[in-house]
């Protein structure tokens, strides 16, 4: 556990900013989601600012990015070494587990967890568990569900039924879903298109600069425009009649099959601790989505249902005949 693959998760995702103030492994995000903000957001930036707040306090947590994953035994057991918070310093040690199994397309069992992260420190175990949960879900873009109740397994999936997390290569293996979670709420937020411009004034709010490397998202510019784009995510458009000209992002094929308007607004409200009908505009165009495609799931299944009976009766009265 202490190995350098465990060295590799951490540097990636704990690798120190200077520009940042606020920590997420371990530090601020120990609360929950919805202790971001104590008031109801008024617009629509408001909640982009909100998700600005929580990607920009996930940039380290005072580790360098060559070093190993500390011993948490010799912390603990040199007071010189003891962490401003304990549980925090466990729950960054058990999102490095998490994210290492995940790209290793194993499951987390309960006990590997207690015995290499949490110290057996099995009272504390559900709720540590949830804040890695938290920082994976909102950062990271993967839920963390139970597998296997008998043997006590977890494992990571993609939000949102979204089948792409950006981990390419082995040099790019950290999820990306996060970020593409982040461009198709703006875009929808936006009005269904987002310029350029108004693309990274959000970013930037976030700590994600165009020409920048981002500790967990890498060259947001190439994964934004290049990879989001072949990927059917996202579609890249020069504004009609711009002068100076301008392009625009609007959501692609790929997110339209694969999520919806609704599930976007329901996460983006989650890490604004809000909900979702207090953007009324977006909620009453998200429920109308969802009502469309509940009549188009209706006539496909009345199609194919009528299909079946004409298929069978066709095939009795050959019977018949026979």
């Amino acid at each position: 556990i202490q190995g350098p693959e465990v060295a590799q998760v951490s540097g990636a995702v704990e690798a120190p900013s200077t520009s940042s103030s606020q920590l997420l492994m371990p530090g601020n995000l120990s609360e929950a989601p919805g202790a971001l903000t104590s008031s109801t957001p008024s617009t629509p930036e408001d909640l982009q600012n909100s998700y600005g707040s929580l990607i920009q306090s996930s940039e380290g947590s005072g580790s360098k990015e060559e070093e190993s994953v500390p011993n948490t035994s010799a912390m603990v057991a040199d007071p010189e070494h003891v962490p401003k918070s304990a549980l925090d310093e466990k729950v960054a040690f058990l999102v490095n587990f998490l994210l290492l199994k995940y790209q290793m397309k194993e499951p987390a069992r309960k006990a590997d967890m207690l015995k290499f992260i949490m110290e057996d420190d099995e009272v504390r175990f559900c709720e540590i568990l949830l804040r890695a949960s938290e920082r994976l879900e909102m950062v990271f873009g993967l839920d963390v569900k139970e597998m296997d109740p008998i043997n006590q397994c977890y494992g990571l999936s993609i939000k949102l039924g979204l089948t792409y997390d950006g981990m390419l290569s082995d040099e790019e293996n950290i999820p990306k879903t996060g970020l593409l979670i982040l461009m198709l709420g703006v875009i929808f937020m936006k009005g269904n298109r987002a310029t350029e411009e108004e693309i990274w004034d959000v970013l930037k709010m976030t700590g994600i600069h165009r020409d920048q490397k981002h500790f967990i998202f890498g060259d947001a510019r190439q994964l934004i425009a290049h990879d989001f784009v072949n990927e059917k995510y996202l579609e890249y458009h020069q504004v009609a009649n711009s002068d100076p000209v301008q392009y625009e992002f609007q959501w692609g094929p790929r997110a339209h099959a694969e999520t919806s308007k609704m599930k976007v607004l329901e996460f983006l409200a989650k890490v604004h601790g809000t909900n979702p009908r207090d953007f009324s505009a977006q909620y009453e165009e998200a429920l109308l989505e969802e009502e469309e495609r509940a009549l188009a799931r209706i006539s496909i299944e009345s199609a194919s249902s009528s299909l079946a009976t004409a298929s069978s009766s066709a095939m009795g009265g050959s019977s018949s005949s026979i």
